[in-house]
């Protein structure tokens, strides 16, 4: 994670470094799933796939706020990630699809900062076990291939909503 600190301290980048870096993110995310947590089954590595997964969401979200003061949409990007994707969704509060990637962001945020219970671990189906307000939830390997998948989705969408690619129809 030292590219997304190295980063952080510059504002030199553009929104494509965002972007590749926000890909690379993903590669590593695929690679601690199918590759780390086939040999180490600890909810360590479960944590580390979703800090990456919340560091790629904070890469995109920088090239849309990059990109919008390209545009010149906003005087100054605020400093905070979370101050980002307040901004990013009162920008684009009429597009369904980016509000529910934001509060998929959000969510995964919230489970970082939310004390878990290890479960079968050291076996397949390792996980991390969450109490939420009126349900648990469980992240395991099954779970984290669905939000590696829903990321890339949300890659894809961000790339054709910021004009980097054409709309496939």
């Amino acid at each position: 994670m030292e590219s997304r600190s190295r980063m952080a301290e510059t504002s030199d980048f553009s929104m494509d470094e965002y972007i590749y870096e926000a890909r690379e993110e993903l590669k590593r995310v695929e690679h601690i799933i199918y590759v780390s947590l086939k040999y180490t089954r600890t909810t360590d590595v479960i944590r580390n796939a979703v800090l990456r997964l919340v560091s790629f969401f904070d890469m995109m979200i920088d090239a849309f706020m990059i990109d919008a003061q390209e545009k010149e949409l906003i005087g100054r990007i605020p400093k905070s990630p979370a101050s980002k994707a307040n901004e990013l969704s009162e920008r684009y509060a009429d597009n369904e699809q980016l509000q529910k990637y934001l509060r998929f962001y959000f969510f995964l945020k919230d489970l970082l900062k939310r004390d878990y219970q290890k479960i079968n671990e050291y076996r397949r189906h390792v996980g991390m076990v969450f109490e939420l307000e009126n349900c648990s939830t469980i992240i395991n390997i099954d779970s984290l291939e669905t939000c590696q998948y829903y990321a890339f989705k949300f890659y894809n969408f961000s790339n054709r909503l910021l004009g980097l690619v054409e709309d496939e129809e």
